[in-house]
């Protein structure tokens, strides 16, 4: 192993290492004394002194006294900011002005500032937020409100936009280059140097990867008359990103990285050194950095680059790696005996960083969670980079006093280095730095367009707006300038103990459980790992049988590959009729103590992660699951467990329902199998597990480790085989007390049906099932974001999850561009075998499957509907990714469980319109919503009748305990799966005193008419509740009252009383006497029947129902399953959409 390799093991080895370990190893290298420190803090001071005199401090600076993140108006000016300039449409502008103006403290800031600029901004926001309002102020306001008035919203719009330009203008030099260097041109003479950066998000598609590119060699070519001198330090440079050459810049695509971007990087380092100007490759997410020092070290290392001592690198001191990542940039430079610039920043995706961790289950984060250790590393990459000269070129980009002077104390006479400031930040200090020290001073400067600019002001506001910032501090007098300028070695050891404010992966969800174990795919050595122990599983041909007390007496199976027709994956030996009559003769209760079941429980889950590599590989090669699938889907399988066995600790009083028919779906056919069991096993029922028939491996090997950890086989056996025939056997057979199902709507009802029909009346059914998903972008969301949301919704997992985008509305006015977006994307996406690592998309769980999606799918395009397709490989049961015209969702007359999407465009006011037309769907599982304006959000998730509702971000993958799961109408029956009230369906309620129906002498008109009076269209909450979750994430869970109950009695008292349970829960009790049961399948508007008859008057109301069109209504026959009754919906929020996670920030140490 050569030395540049044993580093990269060494950053490998520091990616997740505990900061409490690394920290006073990183404090031992700042090759600082107690004097030298003493200094420090004493100029520093003085310095935070002067600035604070200062007439002219800088606009950022300025602005963040006055509006900092930790009051309401900083946040709705960067919310505002974020989204303004790139709303085409007025009656949208308008709204969102209003939205983040109105209701907010303006008056509070009015002339508090010395910044002209932000005074007047802060008139201008007072009195469009107070005409907004039309409130009435005395004396001058009224006189300018009547102003305003006149000139109407055009004016108040011209000039919000005016202000917001105004204020990106700050901090971006120019809209184009050209106008950048001419506005640099004062900067210059004061001795400042320029580094460009050229704005814009990565790129999603290769088009905006080619704009990108000739954008960024435009520049160097422009800049090229500009760099006059022989010393490169002293000519302007650019830095670019990465993730803007291609589009698809991600560990498992290594292959195409390199040949592709590294290709295009090397051609603008080529013409960076033809101009002797330097190049800085920006620093990005930690999940790049291995596969960037790639790059860096294939494009480095080329020939054609000797001699030019231009090429640059940034890292970022909050990362754990940044010291040995210095080392390794040293060995690069001395092994091709090349010098080398090397940035040094503080790091800009910090609550990015802590937010992914926390999602994936990682083991710790690869960041710093006190900005106390952030600004030590940083110090201690100074002092190494100072001992590092002869080949690197040390360039410090910092605003804070503290860190600058340690650095001119640790340079000593070293003056082979340059500080670097952001444009628009920092001036007078920098100003007061070069004329004292005569310090050499780079710009680094944004230049873009106000389409991109206002992103990049959002992010230099959430890096400074922190309370813990310097900036943020700095002009704040209430804060004594000693304590601006506090030694970080010294504020880190007082706050050691305060480390755990940010909470670690494994803790997010306590104490309901710890978080499954995540798979890091960007981790070389982890997905190494995963592909060479997967090996072992590639070929191998599984025996498997149905899990029973007694032998099986069906008959062979093969199950196979839906990828790959001729890999027999395995072989299983079926159940017959006569098998699930014995398995339910023989089932019994699992009756042990509360805390032994506990240990078993999670016992499973622990050999579920133990036994991953071959989960993984069942899922690809049984369900056609793509690795990253796979991974979601045993973490929820995980958490599934950890939860209900948590849960049912609150349930230690109640009695075990009986004997339990789980059936489980092909699409989840791990994660809701193991969850529909472990929820009935967790509270002491016996399980019969019928799983898909496509599916039956992965079954079978979970309940052998269900079995190893435990779990005894008369409490838990399993039925392979044809599933309408077993699953008719086990729905209708009078033993079985409850039914699990999740599937189609459809068969939903079916097994409703027949279960009435012949099984036990009284049986509990939950069924979720599928749905017609919508999703509205209106013309404030970020294009960039929505689109990577709406990839995932519509076609991960090839589109096969009931949570799936259905239905996309697009707001007319950026339609267009838009969609060219969306196809750029989706043509990005890889279609393929499911093993490969790289593969984005699987193949369809069946050819039978697949041939009934292109059915519909050529029904469009004969109606010359087809928008969009992405091309497939000839093998497999694969359907191309689809993209459909529609006028609504009124279009779609079924659910299509495939990679399909439908798209309508509309106007901002049509929204009330496409509210209804959902909702008249019937259908109520997810809805995503992408908007900047909070006041149309909650509109939606007020007048939705959904059950999960997402807000800027994806609407799939809910987590278990945090976003339970389940519809509503013919989306399910409630209550939701991975929830607080889902296990009570699995445990017996009270027995209540059955009474003879009474003669028949309510006429169904009368019945329906009473039910009609006793209407109510109001939404009431009963409870609302926030979840625990990742950071930057709300995740709230509301529940509502059930709707309109019919209570039959059969007598009279006991509707009383039965309407009396009903008014206690915050339904609408409705008493209807003497009704013909058989007609319950005529009546309309109620959402549940309680009645106390004999079996047999229970069994003709239960058919009745089971025969209604629409939703499952259910049946209740004891006062303790009402308790049940409610509807649960959850909004889940992504808190940072608007650009960063504020919340985390402001709280920062």
């Amino acid at each position: 192993m050569n030395a540049l390799d044993k580093i990269r093991k060494k950053i490998r080895q520091y990616h997740l290492i505990d900061e409490r370990s690394l920290v006073p190893e990183l404090i031992n290298l700042i090759n600082l004394n107690n004097t030298e420190k003493k200094e420090i803090m004493i100029c520093a001071s003085e310095l935070v002194d002067a600035l604070r005199l200062d007439k002219n401090p800088g606009i950022m600076e300025v602005f963040l006294a006055e509006y900092g993140l930790s009051n309401d108006e900083g946040i709705s000016l960067m919310c505002l900011a974020e989204a303004l300039l790139r709303v085409p449409d007025t009656t949208t502008i308008d709204s969102l002005i209003k939205d983040k103006l109105t209701n907010r403290g303006w008056v509070e800031h009015i002339g508090n500032s010395e910044s002209t600029l932000v005074n007047a901004s802060t008139w201008a926001l007072l009195l469009t937020g107070k005409v907004l309002k039309n409130t009435k102020e005395p004396n001058v306001y009224n006189n300018i409100h009547l102003l305003i008035k006149k000139f109407g919203e055009p004016f108040i719009r011209k000039a919000v936009r005016a202000a917001m330009k105004e204020m990106g203008n700050q901090f971006v030099l120019g809209q184009s280059i050209e106008k950048a260097v001419k506005r640099g041109t004062s900067s210059q003479k004061k001795g400042y140097t320029f580094s460009y950066d050229m704005l814009g998000e990565a790129a999603l598609t290769n088009k905006d990867a080619t704009i990108y590119t000739n954008a960024y060699a435009e520049t160097i070519s422009y800049l090229s008359k500009y760099c006059t001198s022989d010393d490169i330090r002293d000519n302007p440079g650019i830095s670019i990103k990465l993730s803007a050459l291609y589009p698809r810049y991600e560990l498992v695509h290594k292959k195409a990285v390199l040949d592709i971007l590294g290709n295009r990087l090397l051609d603008l380092a080529l013409k960076a050194k033809k101009a002797n100007m330097g190049l800085n490759i920006d620093a990005e997410e930690a999940a790049r950095l291995d596969l960037s020092l790639d790059i860096i070290e294939k494009v480095f290392s080329n020939p054609l680059l000797s001699g030019w001592n231009g090429f640059g690198v940034v890292v970022q001191s909050y990362s754990k790696r940044t010291l040995f990542v210095i080392d390794w940039l040293y060995a690069l430079s001395s092994k091709y005996d090349q010098k080398i610039m090397v940035r040094l920043v503080k790091g800009a995706y910090w609550d990015t960083e802590i937010k992914i961790s926390q999602s994936e289950g990682m083991l710790d984060f690869p960041v710093f969670t006190s900005k106390a250790a952030t600004d030590i590393s940083y110090l201690a990459c100074a002092s190494k980079l100072f001992e590092m000269t002869d080949y690197i070129f040390p360039q410090f980009a910092t605003h804070n006093a503290h860190t600058i002077y340690s650095i001119l104390k640790i340079a000593k006479k070293n003056k082979n280095y340059e500080f670097q400031r952001l444009h628009g930040m920092g001036e007078s200090l920098f100003s007061q730095l070069m004329q004292n020290h005569k310090i050499k001073c780079r710009i680094y400067a944004p230049v873009g367009v106000h389409d991109d600019l206002l992103a990049y002001l959002v992010r230099r506001l959430l890096e400074n707006g922190a309370n813990s910032s310097f900036v943020n501090q700095i002009l704040d007098k209430k804060i004594r300038s000693s304590d601006v300028v506090l030694d970080p070695i010294y504020k880190w050891k007082s706050s050691f103990y305060e480390l755990n404010k940010v909470i670690k992966p494994k803790k997010i969800y306590n104490p309901s459980r710890i978080n499954s174990s995540g798979y890091d795919l960007n981790n070389v050595t982890e997905l190494d790992q995963i592909n060479i122990k997967r090996e072992k599983f590639k070929e191998i041909k599984w025996i498997l049988s149905s899990q029973l007390k007694s032998e099986p007496s069906g008959s062979i199976v093969s199950i196979v590959n839906p990828f790959n027709s001729n890999d027999i994956v395995g072989e299983v030996k079926t159940s017959t009729v006569s098998d699930v009559n014995k398995s339910i003769e023989n089932a019994t209760l699992w009756t042990i103590p509360n805390e032994e079941k506990i240990i078993i429980l999670n016992k499973i889950a622990d050999l579920y992660e133990e036994n991953f590599i071959e989960i993984f590989a069942i899922l690809t090669r049984e369900a056609g699951k793509t690795i990253s699938d796979a991974i979601s889907e045993i973490r929820e399988a995980v958490d599934f467990i950890r939860y209900y066995s948590f849960e049912s600790s609150k349930l230690t009083a109640s009695q075990p329902l009986g004997k339990i028919v789980c059936i489980s779906p092909w699409n989840f056919p791990l994660a809701i199998f193991t969850g529909q069991i472990i929820a009935a096993l967790s509270v002491g029922n016996a399980v019969l597990a019928k799983p898909a028939d496509y599916t039956p491996i992965i079954a079978i090997r979970a309940v052998e480790l269900m079995y190893k950890a435990g779990v005894p086989r008369t409490s838990l056996q399993l039925l392979i085989g044809d599933g309408p025939i077993l699953g008719d056997a086990l729905v209708t057979n009078k033993f079985i007390d409850g039914i699990c199902f999740t599937g189609s709507t459809n068969i939903a009802k079916l097994i409703n049906k027949n279960s009435a029909s012949e099984g036990n009346p009284y049986v509990s059914l939950v069924a979720e099932t599928g749905g017609i998903n919508a999703m509205i972008v209106d013309s404030t969301a970020l294009p960039e974001q929505a689109v990577k949301d709406i990839l995932a919704s519509s076609f991960q997992s090839a589109g096969q999850r009931c949570s799936a985008l259905r239905m996309l509305y697009l707001q007319e006015d950026i339609a267009h561009k838009f969609l060219e977006m969306l196809y750029g994307a989706m043509d990005e996406l890889i279609v393929n075998d499911p093993w490969l690592a790289n593969t984005d998309i699987g193949p369809i769980i069946s050819i039978n499957a697949a041939k009934d999606i292109e059915k519909y799918i050529n029904l469009a395009n004969e109606e010359n509907r087809v928008l969009h397709q992405v091309e497939i490989p000839a093998q497999g049961s694969f359907v191309k990714p689809t993209v459909i015209k529609v006028e609504s969702i009124k279009q779609l007359k079924r659910e299509i469980f495939g990679p399909v999407l439908h798209v309508a465009t509309f106007k901002s006011v049509d929204i009330p319109e496409i509210v209804d037309d959902i909702n008249n769907k019937s259908y109520g599982l997810t809805f995503g919503v992408h908007s900047r304006i909070d006041a149309r959000i909650h509109y939606l998730c007020e007048n939705l009748n959904v059950g999960n509702i997402y807000v800027n971000r994806n609407q799939i993958g809910a987590v278990v305990g945090t976003q339970p799961f389940g519809g509503e109408g013919l989306s399910g029956t409630g209550p939701k799966a991975g929830g607080p009230s889902y296990l009570y369906q699995f445990v017996k309620g009270n027995v209540n005193t059955t009474y003879e129906y009474a003669d028949k002498k309510t006429e169904i008109e009368n019945a329906q008419k009473i039910i009609d009076e006793c209407y109510q269209v109001e939404r009431k909450v009963l409870n609302c509740t926030s979840l625990p979750g990742p950071t930057g994430e709300s995740n709230i869970l509301t529940t509502y009252p059930k709707g309109i109950i019919l209570c039959l009695g059969p007598t009279e008292k006991q509707a009383e009383l039965q309407a009396k349970s009903v008014c206690d829960i915050g339904s609408k009790a409705c008493i209807v006497l003497g009704l013909d049961l058989n007609n319950l399948s005529k009546l309309e508007n109620f959402s549940a029947v309680m009645l106390f008859a004999t079996i047999d008057m229970v069994r003709v109301a239960k058919k009745a129902l089971a025969e209604k069109n629409g939703s499952i209504i259910p049946l209740i026959t004891n006062t303790e399953t009402l308790k049940n009754m409610k509807i649960e919906r959850h909004v889940c929020i992504n808190t940072t959409a608007a650009g960063g996670n504020v919340e985390l920030l402001i709280n920062s140490n």
